[in-house]
């Protein structure tokens, strides 16, 4: 029997740091001609390299952010779709696949204001979205850009 060491980071963390320096080189060598639009095709080429389950969420998301908070810039970050305000990722969607999790989430930084007393939520598991669920991501969005 052969014994492996842990070195701390799973297959899918370094593979996820791979993401995130690719997407930094990228970002350089885009300079100052980054458009709105590339960081849309970088996040929907993303989304379409998902499994069904996680690429309709993704989809559904990225709809409700386009319509409940333009503004925000859509991007990848580490390899997951994201939107950014003045360049900093305010949300995220992690897909179920991406670190072999029981359910996909949409992750808020904090840059997002969802500020609510002194606890308050800033990740959401989704299994899949049902019109309630997205009213609900709708007014997180709308607050969380306000």
């Amino acid at each position: 029997m052969t014994e492996t060491k842990y070195d701390g980071f799973t297959d899918e963390e370094r593979d996820a740091m791979k993401e995130r320096a690719k997407e930094l080189k990228t970002t350089a060598r885009r300079g100052s001609k980054t458009s709105k639009a590339d960081g849309e095709a970088d996040l929907l080429a993303k989304i379409a390299e998902m499994p069904s389950d996680d690429r309709a969420i993704a989809k559904k998301l990225h709809a409700l952010v386009k319509k409940n908070a333009p503004t925000l810039t859509p991007k990848t970050w580490y390899g997951m779709p994201a939107w950014a305000l003045d360049g900093k990722v305010l949300c995220f969607f992690q897909p179920r696949e991406k670190f072999k999790t029981r359910y996909a989430t949409l992750g808020f930084n904090d840059v997002a204001k969802l500020d609510d007393g002194t606890v308050w939520p800033t990740a959401f598991g989704i299994v899949k979205l049902t019109a309630d669920d997205e009213a609900m991501i709708a007014a997180l969005l709308k607050k969380a850009v306000s």
